[in-house]
């Protein structure tokens, strides 16, 4: 005969922890069974105080108004700190990573988005890398891999770079993240999630919402943008998932801090 344990009495084993710099003691690394993230976004070509930790994870907006002359600081500051990994993708600011900004209608040399583009693709040595919607796996020496897709997107918001306009334009852009995803960066934030303007407005995207519905494994989803939602949040409600899920609104703008996520190597 089996004895049915109440749901209520069942050890919960934990696998998130979550620190706001500023406001949270941020605890020394937990260990082996672990991996620290550094979240960070819209840093706009400025540089900041940022926690060590595994990776670096940064949602984009790395440069204030587009150019490469900003960008270069932005980036060369993200080569100087010690995350082993640091990985970026860019952000409606980041005119100059643009293909589209190249073209003469939207009046950038075209040598200088060719310029930018090389230039953020060529960072690995310094364990630094950019996404543009696309897949990137890395292993840890804990024997941990980490699978990540990164996308600059957004929705359109007046002249910027890497903006759709449609519903069909978001699902071309969105149906490209694979379902095994562990790590998904994003510039824009999914509907309802974080993304509240100070107008009140929920500015996020409804199809990225949809689209990370059916991503059972993602761990952790990291984005910026709505510079006075910054923050973090757990879910964990949904029956369907196989794994909590952890939201973060990196956006340092305002704030001028970092978030920390803990996640336990399952």
């Amino acid at each position: 005969m089996s004895t049915v344990i109440p749901m209520s009495v069942i050890p919960m084993i934990e696998t998130v922890r979550i620190y706001r710099e500023g406001i949270d003691i941020i605890p020394p690394h937990p260990g082996s069974d672990w991996t620290r993230f550094v979240c960070i976004s819209d840093t706009h070509s400025h540089t900041f105080h940022i926690p060590t930790g595994d990776v670096l994870l940064h949602a984009g907006d790395l440069s204030s108004w587009g150019s490469l002359s900003q960008l270069i600081i932005t980036v060369e500051w993200l080569k100087s700190l010690n995350h082993p990994v640091k990985i970026m993708v860019a952000g409606n600011h980041d005119l100059c990573l643009d293909e589209k900004w190249a073209q003469p209608i939207y009046g950038l040399p075209p040598e200088e988005v060719q310029q930018a583009r090389t230039y953020v693709r060529s960072q690995a040595a310094a364990g630094l890398y950019y996404l543009e919607d696309e897949p990137f796996r890395f292993m840890l020496p804990s024997g941990r891999e980490w699978k990540v897709y990164g996308s600059p997107a957004t929705p359109l918001y007046a002249q910027g770079a890497f903006q759709y306009e449609t519903t069909d334009e978001a699902r071309v852009i969105y149906n490209r993240i694979p379902e095994d995803t562990d790590i998904l960066i994003t510039h824009t934030p999914p509907f309802m999630t974080l993304d509240t303007t100070r107008k009140g407005k929920h500015a996020g995207c409804h199809v990225l919402s949809n689209k990370l519905a059916e991503l059972r494994k993602c761990r952790l989803h990291v984005f910026g943008h709505i510079h006075e939602c910054a923050g973090a949040q757990i879910s964990s409600d949904d029956p369907f998932r196989l794994v909590d899920s952890v939201s973060v609104n990196a956006a340092m703008a305002v704030t001028r801090k970092a978030i920390v996520v803990d996640l336990r190597n399952w």
